[in-house]
């Protein structure tokens, strides 16, 4: 028991090993130094919520640079106003931060602003290639989407892969934040079985209370495993408890090292209830400093969080 203890709690620390994290222009603003929470070289995702100034995604992106970060910031299609427009936030990015990493993603409003309906209209422009773009964040869907149908789906996530193929860059899926292990699963089979190779970073929600996580699970569309969340909720002094992610975490460091075909290959932590909390929570398991529960089912870390 001892031994297979320790197997399993090195696996979890494998999978955390080398997370990324998200964070936004607005919450760079409450933050007085980026240093004092995350380590050195991480990678941060930096978003673009619809009705956003690209030139704040530009200087949160510098001063993660500029901090030792790996900045990777969202090109959102539908937010675009013109091709020229898309040049010029890859020339910025470019030239006044030396961004090699982006997440290409469709975008949070309904009707396009410009030319671009969706990633793959940007990516097939080839102005990612020639503005030193080496790896390519693109969306993927473990529990659908609810205004994109299934078929939809599976045809984009086999042009990205076409993509990939004849890309200089590196890329990667990128996916929205998921509460339990067994809808991710099978959506990691099923892509595995159509063809996809490429590699997954599955979307985990730092620690947050109950409340917080329901309330951005639905204005994200997220799907069945919301059901985990609603169970808890039927308790209302549940609300104000925080979560951590420790079974989710498990479960797929758990599968990564027993399913020789995982596609998964990282966590992404979106902070959702705020960066200080879960970066400190995710590094106590990224070093080991956690004790797994009796019943095998999770786990808890050795540190204090505030």
């Amino acid at each position: 028991m001892a031994d297979s203890a320790a197997l399993l709690k090195q696996q979890i620390v494998d999978f955390v090993a080398g997370f990324s994290v998200e964070t936004t222009p607005g919450a760079a603003a409450k933050t007085p130094d980026y240093r004092e929470l995350l380590r050195p070289g991480t990678l941060v995702a930096v978003t673009f919520l619809p009705g956003s100034d690209f030139a704040d995604t530009v200087a949160t992106a510098k001063r993660l640079r500029d901090e030792g970060f790996e900045p990777a910031p969202h090109l959102a299609a539908r937010s675009i106003p013109s091709r020229a427009a898309f040049e010029d936030c890859l020339k910025r990015l470019e030239g006044e931060v030396g961004v090699t990493q982006v997440v290409a993603l469709g975008g949070a409003v309904t009707e396009p602003h410009g030319p671009f309906d969706s990633s793959m209209q940007l990516l097939e422009t080839g102005l990612l290639d020639r503005h030193g773009i080496k790896t390519i964040g693109v969306a993927g869907h473990p529990e659908g989407s609810p205004d994109i149908s299934e078929t939809a789906l599976k045809e984009a996530l086999a042009w990205k892969n076409a993509f990939a193929q004849r890309s200089d860059a590196s890329v990667y899926i990128a996916t929205q934040f998921c509460f339990e292990a067994a809808p991710i699963i099978a959506w990691d089979k099923a892509i595995q079985s159509e063809g996809n190779r490429l590699p997954i970073h599955i979307g985990v929600p730092g620690l947050a209370t109950l409340k917080t996580l329901i309330n951005h699970a639905r204005a994200c569309g997220v799907g069945p495993s919301m059901r985990f969340l609603t169970r808890q909720a039927r308790n209302v002094a549940k609300l104000m408890t925080v979560n951590a992610p420790d079974r989710l975490l498990l479960d797929l460091a758990h599968y990564r090292a027993s399913d020789p075909d995982c596609g998964i290959a990282k966590a992404h932590i979106y902070p959702l209830g705020g960066l200080k909390r879960s970066a400190k929570w995710t590094y106590a398991v990224a070093d080991g400093a956690f004790t797994l529960g009796r019943d095998g089912k999770g786990f808890s870390v050795d540190r204090e969080i505030d």
